[in-house]
């Protein structure tokens, strides 16, 4: 059988990974990494000005602009030895290659909002693979798919599918800056998720780069394989370059509205209710809820805000009927309801003002960059009244305006699709996750000890009325306080399972087995990456 260039240059790669001996690497000889980069690569010409080193004037800010978090933009925050930014497939195949061939360890990044800061940091020597530049988006209107490559943000992905059609959406998050690599890696969900589920469960090929360095399809890698890579998180089976989702459909009209309402105006009551009916609501209506402590007064008085911010697939006149009916206490009116095109709601739930550009979708770094420590949990039991004035109590221990919390309501489509159809676990029972939020743009690092220590306490107050055995969290809102792997050396099941069984519950047995069969030698690691069975 004829080898096609393409074809013969992955299998030349792949033989040549095997006939080099590993070496440790050293920091001061960076040009023998830079030569093997182009030695693996077809563009080989071109590799040298993809590659950032310490000595590069534009080093610091290729590796700062995506960085989310200020808590880990610190000088003394742990910096690549190599940045590369591929611009075609073997630039990433060559360097997993030459990672391996030096011992370096290999971090992908696609927007650089992973909460812990797992895709840029590494406390040992390691390079980050920055896949900005595979930005490719082709929507097929006609066969309600699109092929997006990993670099691409949910923002440009919506803007695209826009561009082909009014009436075609996808259920991705909510916030236009996060990089689609690590968000279908982890699930990803948004506003639609009550109707289609989430990102990877509308995630139906991919193509990724192996720990050997192949390009492999959803038919080439197989099915346990494309199983894990559908919400085992990133990181941990290899650099997806590319995705192609199922694109689903939206009406021509949709309508929001956000609510306020405050303790003087029976906040309690109105979140101890939404707790009974948001999951239960058609799977049309998604009413999401905000809450946060704010100074209501010149005393300062302190009170909480609860912000019932709500997307509905359908016109004004049947949203109010359902809530009539359905969430009657709510009271909501015309006046406090919106028609517009789902384009338009996603400009909407980010915040922008009513007719901005739709154009800001396309704006890749966040001008909301803060200091941030953030948890996750999942609901099944409403939690009574006492429980969440306890919770009011202790919101206003910590400074006002720091900590936030968000409850996505589940049920709908989430409450059909299996535990087990992808390792995303948290399915039918949920009655809604929380996120967690405490983050300040005042007092940098230095205030971060009092804050970390307030989302901490506050997580333990909180035990008592969230899942259990094990208390379930979401992968993608990364939480390195619930278990760690060891940075070097290996990492034993029994101490994986600490945190895999709180992000995948029965399934996480099912990543370690697909681990061990297609990364044995765990090249792709990190803090929480899926590790493979001891040999």
């Amino acid at each position: 059988m004829k080898m096609s260039n393409f074809t013969l240059h992955h299998h030349l790669a792949f033989l040549l990974l095997f006939a080099a001996p590993l070496v440790a690497f050293d920091i001061n000889t960076p040009e023998n990494f830079l030569q093997c980069l182009s030695l693996h690569s077809r563009n080989a010409s071109a590799i040298s000005k993809l590659v950032y080193t310490p000595i590069n004037s534009s080093y610091s800010s290729v590796l700062d602009i995506t960085v989310q978090n200020l808590r880990f933009l610190t000088p003394s925050a742990p910096k690549p030895s190599f940045i590369v930014m591929p611009l075609d497939v073997s630039h990433v195949q060559a360097t997993i290659i030459c990672s391996r061939q030096y011992g370096l360890q290999m971090r992908t990044r696609s927007g650089g909002h992973d909460y812990e800061g797992l895709s840029y940091l590494s406390e040992v020597p390691f390079v980050i693979v920055d896949m900005a530049n595979f930005r490719s988006i082709s929507v097929d209107v006609e066969d309600k798919t699109a092929w997006v490559q990993s670099g691409v943000t949910v923002g440009e992905l919506y803007y695209r599918i826009a561009e082909k059609s009014k009436t075609l959406g996808f259920p991705a998050g909510i916030c236009p800056t996060v990089g689609i690599g690590g968000h279908f890696s982890g699930g990803g969900y948004g506003t639609l998720l009550r109707k289609y589920g989430l990102a990877a469960d509308n995630v139906i090929d991919v193509q990724l780069v192996d720990a050997q360095g192949r390009l492999q399809d959803r038919v080439s890698m197989g099915e346990d394989l494309f199983w894990a890579i559908r919400g085992g998180g990133g990181g941990s089976f290899g650099v997806v370059v590319s995705w192609k989702v199922k694109l689903v459909p939206v009406p021509s009209t949709v309508t929001v509205f956000t609510i306020l309402r405050t303790l003087e105006q029976n906040a309690t009551k109105l979140v101890h209710q939404w707790q009974l009916v948001a999951s239960k609501l058609p799977n049309d209506l998604f009413i999401r809820l905000i809450l946060q402590s704010y100074n209501s007064g010149p005393n300062g008085t302190r009170t909480m805000q609860a912000i019932f911010n709500t997307l509905y697939l359908g016109g004004v006149d049947s949203l109010l009927e359902v809530t009539r009916s359905r969430f009657p206490e709510l009271n909501v009116t015309r006046q406090d309801c919106t028609e517009m095109s789902w384009i338009e709601s996603v400009l909407y739930f980010t915040g922008f003002p009513s007719g901005t550009p739709l154009e800001v979708l396309l704006n890749r770094s966040s001008n909301t960059k803060t200091f941030f420590k953030n948890k996750s949990d999942y609901v099944k039991e409403p939690i009574p009244e006492s429980g969440l004035e306890g919770m009011w109590e202790r919101f206003f221990e910590e400074d006002q305006g720091v900590p936030l919390m968000i409850w996505n309501p589940y049920g709908g489509k989430m409450a059909e699709i299996s535990e087990s159809a992808i390792p995303f676990p948290h399915r039918a029972g949920v009655l809604y996750k929380i996120q967690h939020i405490t983050a300040w743009t005042t007092g940098g690092n230095e205030v971060a000890p009092k804050h970390v220590s307030w989302i901490r306490s506050f997580y333990s107050y909180m035990a008592q009325y969230v899942s259990k055995s094990p208390r379930e969290a979401y992968i993608n809102y990364r939480d390195l306080d619930i278990g760690m792997n060891n940075v070097i050396g290996d990492t034993s099941y029994k101490q994986a399972s600490v945190w895999g069984k709180k992000y995948f519950k029965n399934n996480f047995d099912r990543l370690v087995r697909v681990k061990t069969a297609v990364d044995p030698d765990n090249f792709f690691r990190h803090e929480q990456s899926i590790p493979p069975f001891s040999s």
